[in-house]
């Protein structure tokens, strides 16, 4: 069984805000709520609002100015360099992908995915598993999520690769829009299939990134669990130190 360590409060309420900044809720060069109005809004405490902004004007989505108050920057640039296992998974051609299509076909939902989705816990759902390999060997292992109302009229459920990416092709079917992603990385030892697909002995575990693709009104089209040999995943990040 996997657990999985819930953000802290500050976390998703700087998410949150991140979310609102990017779909132009809080325009870039405009103030951002007071502390007052956000712990109002949001119904917490005055010392994670204040951990919240102070999360986001150090990664620069937000900055103090002398007399103005805090101020949206928008994205920052470094953002946008950082390797997305969401994009990759949602942009993903598996036609022109080194791999293997490993699984098609409906399953009953996985508990953190049936909580991103919105979805009781005994409901099915469609599951696409793919295999990306290097040299033969696999190296990461997606299994993408949707629920049955998306599926309909799609090639989602068939057995043939896709000839685009997942976003693309539900995009074009279904006439959604996809307008933000969140990725919850955990680790956790993999089932045995799992082990098997990506050739990892026993004991050995898997960085588990859960993406959430979400329309802009928050509601999930796609989640997919990219997991990865934790054995061969190193992570790191430079930052400016106010």
């Amino acid at each position: 069984m996997a657990y999985e360590v819930e953000a802290p409060k500050y976390v998703r309420l700087a998410q949150t805000i991140q979310r609102r900044i990017e779909d132009g809720t809080y325009a870039p060069g405009t103030r951002v709520p007071s502390e007052n109005q956000l712990v109002q809004s949001f119904g917490m405490s005055r010392p994670t609002v204040v951990r919240a902004l102070e999360l986001l004007k150090r990664d620069g989505w937000l900055e103090s100015r002398q007399g103005f108050g805090t101020i949206v920057r928008g994205r920052p640039a470094v953002v946008e360099e950082k390797d997305r296992r969401g994009l990759e998974a949602l942009a993903r051609v598996e036609s022109q992908t080194p791999g293997r299509l490993v699984e098609v076909g409906e399953v009953t939902v996985p508990a953190r995915v049936a909580s991103a989705l919105g979805l009781p816990k005994s409901a099915k759902v469609t599951m696409r598993r793919f295999l990306v390999e290097e040299d033969g060997e696999g190296v990461e292992l997606v299994s993408s999520y949707f629920a049955a109302g998306l599926v309909e009229g799609t090639d989602l459920a068939g057995a043939d690769v896709l000839s685009a990416g997942v976003r693309e092709h539900l995009e074009a079917r279904k006439k959604v829009r996809f307008d933000h992603v969140t990725e919850r990385v955990s680790a956790r030892l993999p089932e045995a299939a799992e082990a098997a697909s990506l050739g990892l002995p026993d004991g050995v575990p898997v960085l588990s990134v859960l993406v959430i693709a979400c329309d802009a009104s928050g509601r999930a089209l796609q989640v997919s669990d990219v997991l990865l040999p934790a054995d061969r995943q190193e992570l790191e990040d430079t930052y400016r130190l106010n």
